[in-house]
């Protein structure tokens, strides 16, 4: 199926199934995908044992690379491939070993190539970190527009 023909939410799921395969940094940290839908993504991933620091914490560069693969998900959604430009992250509590972290990014808006999305970090519905990023579209598609579309 092309991207013209399926709706907004099917065609950020088709996206992010093509983006996944490609993907070897999420998957191989054990990230999920919870949710996908047009400008939105959900991800997950339990803290392991070589995710905690010396103070006995989630280190808080495995919980931005779950915000940042979130925030990826979210604005490669809409079949027009995007990168960050810029992260901003703010660490509310920690994480311990075991917690399944949950991330949710919320596109907040669209404008030419730019981006902005809000991603929440959470466990058990509580605040973990608060990022803002902003993206920048580069070109291709995950998805074909059309049967001659061969972009990728």
């Amino acid at each position: 199926m092309t991207a013209a023909a399926m709706s907004p939410d099917d065609l950020a799921r088709a996206c992010a199934d093509a983006m996944w395969k490609e993907d070897s940094a999420s998957s191989g940290l054990g990230m999920e995908i919870l949710d996908m839908k047009a400008g939105r993504a959900t991800l997950t991933m339990t803290v392991k044992p070589h995710m905690v620091n010396g103070h006995g914490i989630t280190h808080g560069g495995f919980v931005f690379l779950l915000a940042d693969s979130t925030f990826a998900f979210a604005c490669n959604s809409r079949n027009e491939r995007a990168v960050a430009a810029h992260c901003n992250i703010s660490f509310i509590r920690p994480g311990k070993l075991g917690d399944r972290l949950i991330a949710t990014a919320t596109e907040i808006s669209r404008s030419g190539r730019s981006g902005i999305y809000d991603i929440r970090v959470t466990v058990d519905g509580v605040a973990v970190a608060e990022m803002r990023g902003h993206s920048r579209t580069i070109g291709g598609t995950w998805i074909p527009a059309d049967d001659t579309d061969s972009s990728k």
